[in-house]
């Protein structure tokens, strides 16, 4: 086994090791009007019910929406859509129409008022559940009440940002099933 050495390293860096998933598109909707948000910071919080912890900055256009409608949809997008993500990370929906910008497709969700991105590979229905973190924290908490995803590729080519403007795209997966217990899966 390899040992490394260390050195120091910037604190405010450290997101290049702890980088939670795939980056995400985020639609809301409220009132009619409608925004996507390009986002990294969320995690996992449950598995059943299926709940998702999102951080979302005051100053960002889609806060607002999502904080008044309370809900919102959270699109997973391929590498084919990088560029897209990265444009809308850099631009205010306040001041421009995303979806048409970007030449992506909203489509009806069942659950919520917020578009999915047909273009993404999956799309997650969210509600908020819990804002108790909210107002200090601008942590907004989710319950997933519908998601769709193909049957194929079982393992998209998602895109993981790993700050300072470089991306690490998902490679191959190694199976290791076997070595869990089922109950722990």
């Amino acid at each position: 086994m390899k040992k490394y050495r260390k050195h120091d390293f910037p604190v405010d860096k450290i997101r290049r090791f702890l980088e939670p998933g795939p980056i995400v598109l985020v639609s809301s909707c409220f009132k009619g009007e409608t925004n996507i948000m390009t986002m990294g910071w969320y995690t996992v919080l449950e598995f059943s019910p299926s709940l998702v912890g999102c951080m979302i900055t005051a100053g960002n256009h889609s806060f607002d929406l999502i904080k008044k409608s309370k809900e919102c949809v959270i699109n997973i997008p391929t590498v084919d859509l990088m560029d897209q993500a990265v444009g809308i990370g850099n631009c205010t929906g306040g001041k421009i129409d995303k979806f048409s910008e970007f030449k992506l497709t909203a489509v009806p969700a069942e659950r919520v008022a917020a578009p999915m991105i047909a273009e993404c590979y999956a799309n997650l229905e969210c509600k908020l559940i819990d804002s108790k973190m909210l107002n200090k924290y601008n942590f907004f908490i989710f319950k997933v009440v519908k998601a769709h995803a193909p049957k194929s590729p079982r393992y998209p080519k998602t895109f993981h940002y790993t700050g300072d403007g470089v991306f690490m795209i998902s490679g191959s997966h190694v199976d290791k099933r076997r070595r869990f217990k089922l109950e722990m899966l």
